[in-house]
């Protein structure tokens, strides 16, 4: 298992949002990232030194400080759709090599290189800034019932990371709460809401929403 790169966003404007800007834009960097505790949503601030987010309001923050994406999932959606999808181009900071991002559970750890720790703590939701940046229609309701989100992570321990670290996994809880059931639940299975609270490590605002949803 290894970080095959880091990708960091190069603002562009955002024609399919009422913001003026888009980070999705994501490149391999050349050298070491830094890797760091952003802090609460609503600043812009994410886990990778010289990224951001433009969408405060649903991006960012401790709970989304690193996205990461697998390249053999970039490689089926390549053959899906015809087209070459370079690292970086569904807009993550991590492509990632022999590392099973989907059937992660919620609140596993990764040691990436020597330092750097992070933690599985949701998936990815798809939103139309994503759909506009691949120009695919009806790309939001395709990525959906494919259920290969990948997965956002908090930062336990900071460091510096870089393409070719390996990649750990140093724990893995209890529970049997996978990115991928976590993220049908939050979709187009809302019967598999209740299952999502055995994970202690989703984020207070996806558990709200679990309990607002099932009365729990």
């Amino acid at each position: 298992m290894k970080l095959l790169s880091v990708n960091i966003g190069r603002p562009r404007p955002n024609p399919w949002k009422n913001l003026s800007a888009t980070g999705i834009d994501k490149r391999p960097a050349d050298g070491p990232v830094a890797v760091r505790e952003p802090g609460p949503k609503g600043t812009g601030a994410v886990g990778l030194a010289g990224d951001r987010v433009y969408d405060v309001k649903h991006h960012g923050g401790s709970d989304q400080a690193v996205y990461a994406y697998a390249r053999e999932d970039l490689d089926l959606w390549e053959a899906e759709l015809g087209r070459p999808l370079p690292n970086g181009a569904f807009g993550e900071n991590l492509t990632t090599s022999g590392l099973d991002v989907n059937g992660a559970l919620i609140g596993e750890r990764w040691r990436i290189g020597r330092d750097t720790v992070l933690e599985v703590s949701c998936p990815r939701i798809p939103c139309g800034t994503f759909q506009g940046w691949l120009e695919v229609e009806g790309w939001i309701k395709r990525f959906t019932r494919a259920a290969l989100p990948g997965p956002y992570l908090r930062v336990i321990e900071p460091g510096d990371i870089r393409g070719g670290d390996p990649v750990e996994i140093v724990h893995r809880p209890g529970h049997d709460v996978t990115v991928a059931l976590a993220f049908r639940a939050l979709t187009a299975e809302p019967d598999l809401l209740p299952r999502l609270l055995a994970a202690d490590a989703l984020p207070e605002e996806d558990r709200e929403l679990v309990r607002r949803r099932t009365g729990g």
